[in-house]
């Protein structure tokens, strides 16, 4: 297996006929991996590149990591259709690879005779959106499904499809079989610009340049600006900041379902869902920005998510808080995803990648190599990808520290580091030794949930920090 993993240095120029990518995806997201991973199926020379340092490092880190149904989605829109695919596809996927997913159900709780009305027309949507398990339960069943609820909860539109997701992993996945496969990983490559011509495109980067025939931007935050590099004006991307909380996992027990609110005109507002960590989440805000990279909570956020969490669980607001986060989704002002092909460019945009995105991934990746073929891809026949197991980091799922068969073929999976999430050595050890090793601390908590429980590091950083600091190149 050769891997090819840049973080520094030049890129191939392009001066040599095998520098040349065949395609070049900007953007190592959930949905430029996905991508990448469907071209890394065929027999072709393809680039992955990101200006961070690491995978699914931008609006990938930090959504609600909803496996979705598409349920609520606009009636045959190409989001209803990529995310209702996409479903498929990742849950099957996740079986494969160990991605952790809990189906726990999803519950759109009515709070007053307006909503309460509603929920039969959300159930046609639907249906309109092919699925049809869902249904309407009145007050006395849904007491008795959340008996944590608050007051007032007059019924539900029960969706028992809907599912928990790890975010972290997913990416991840995908980005490593497409490396194990023949994808180069660029990262530390900021785009600056972009000269085209008959034969393809030349891109300016912050480690030079990087010649490639073909051109997928799946930039997210920043796909309307690698657009306009391109000649295009067809959208623009307002950052929209997400603020949640994190509740410790003594919290677990007050949620059974993912608690949805009832759409209403500013929105699909406030949730409350477990994690496959085993802890509880209670958000988004939405909050446009114009910062694309203000990722930072505010006193006014939280406040306004504790009020609303009052109402939908009481006692949640009495639990301990493991961490608050904020990510920035790309909204465009639009109720669909906007992927365009550019054949005379040889060229896709994927922008207005909204929070279902993580879902529809693989349908994406396949839809935009159809997209590809129509550009005038020739990508050849398709072929099986290696085989991968991702290391599992859900609750719900065996983990090291308790496989006896595991700690007396290697003792290191019975060390723990992390006491507050049950991390042991050998998860880190291999994480470190990984074919996408983290380069900060923080990449190396999405890959094994080192420093991510209550005391947040306190207690286990410094020996997490000596750990990644020995391994360092």
């Amino acid at each position: 297996m050769t891997v090819t993993l840049t973080t520094a240095g030049p890129l191939p120029s392009g001066q040599e006929a095998d520098d040349t990518y065949d395609v070049t995806v900007i953007g190592a997201g959930v949905v430029g991996a996905a991508i990448a991973r469907e071209l890394a199926r065929h027999p072709l020379r393809t680039a992955l590149i990101d200006a961070a340092d690491d995978i699914g490092n931008g609006t990938s880190k930090a959504n609600t990591a909803i496996l979705h149904t598409g349920f609520d989605a606009v009636p045959g829109s190409l989001e209803a259709r990529l995310v209702r695919e996409g479903r498929d596809l990742l849950a099957a996927y996740a079986t494969d690879t160990g991605i952790p997913v809990e189906r726990v159900g999803a519950l759109l709780v009515a709070w007053d005779e307006d909503q309460l009305a509603a929920l039969p027309r959300l159930r046609d949507k639907a249906v309109r959106n092919g699925y049809d398990r869902s249904r309407v339960i009145g007050a006395d069943e849904l007491r008795v499904r959340e008996p944590h609820l608050g007051p007032g909860a007059l019924g539900a539109l029960d969706v028992p499809d809907e599912s928990i997701i790890c975010p972290w992993t997913t990416p991840l996945a995908f980005a490593t079989q497409a490396v194990r496969a023949g994808v180069h990983l660029h990262l530390n490559c900021r785009v600056a610009d972009v000269g085209s011509d008959a034969d393809g495109h030349t891109l300016t980067t912050s480690r030079g340049p990087l010649r490639t025939r073909y051109l997928v931007n799946a930039a997210g935050l920043h796909a309307d600006e690698i657009d306009r590099l391109l000649g295009h004006d067809a959208f623009t991307v307002t950052p929209r900041r997400g603020q949640l909380i994190v509740y410790d996992k003594l919290a677990r027990d007050l949620v059974g379902h993912i608690l949805l609110p009832v759409p209403g005109p500013e929105g699909k507002g406030v949730l409350i869902a477990p994690t496959v960590f085993g802890n509880v989440l209670l958000g988004p805000t939405a909050e446009e920005l114009d910062d694309k990279t203000d990722t930072g909570s505010t006193a006014d956020g939280l406040h306004l998510l504790r009020e609303k969490g009052r109402r939908i669980v009481p006692g949640l607001i009495d639990e301990e808080v493991t961490a608050v986060y904020a990510g920035l989704r790309a909204a465009t002002g639009q109720e669909d995803y906007r992927i365009q092909e550019y054949p005379a460019l040889r060229y896709v945009a994927v922008g207005g990648i909204r929070s279902t995105g993580l879902t529809a991934s693989m349908a994406i990746g396949r839809h935009v190599m159809e997209l590809l073929a129509a550009t005038g891809l020739d990508h050849g026949e398709p072929h099986a990808l290696p085989p991968l197991t991702m290391p599992g980091l859900g609750d719900a799922f065996p983990r090291p520290f308790r496989n006896a068969a595991l700690i007396a073929e290697d003792p290191a999976y019975g060390t723990l580091v992390c006491h507050c999430e049950q991390v042991t050595l050998g998860e880190i050890r291999d994480a470190l030794a990984s074919t996408i090793p983290p380069h900060s601390l923080d990449g190396l908590r999405r890959r094994t949930r080192a420093r991510g429980g209550r005391c947040q590091g306190f207690h286990c950083g410094a020996a997490v920090r000596a750990l990644f600091e020995e391994a360092r190149p």
